[in-house]
């Protein structure tokens, strides 16, 4: 199974191991990852599990569709490599994936 790192805030590491075809998002609940509110259950209907994906995993995780980024616009503190994790399906590329999370959720 890929292995996801999540550092919190604070900077603290919480490393998992995520099944394929889960989502980063559900590993985050699963494993109680502080920070990832996860309010929608995964819909893709609010923007409470924004993470940062770590700079040398952006070109493996691509880019954002068109509703992931409606959603995003009222994500907390923004940037170029924003995502929803709950639009992370875990794939064997992402095997050492690294993901931070917001001071915050929106």
């Amino acid at each position: 199974m890929p292995k996801i790192t999540y550092i919190a805030f604070d900077g603290t590491p919480y490393e998992v191991e995520a099944p394929l075809g889960s989502t980063v998002m559900e590993n985050a609940v699963k494993h109680m990852v502080p920070g990832i509110e996860a309010e929608c259950g995964g819909a893709c209907a609010c923007a409470t599990c924004h993470v940062y994906v770590d700079d040398a995993w952006t070109a493996v995780t691509g880019s954002p569709e068109p509703m992931e980024e409606d959603m995003l616009d009222f994500a907390y503190d923004v940037r170029p490599t924003s995502r929803l994790s709950c639009q992370l399906k875990v794939k064997p590329e992402y095997d050492g994936l690294v993901v931070r999370i917001p001071e915050r959720q929106a």
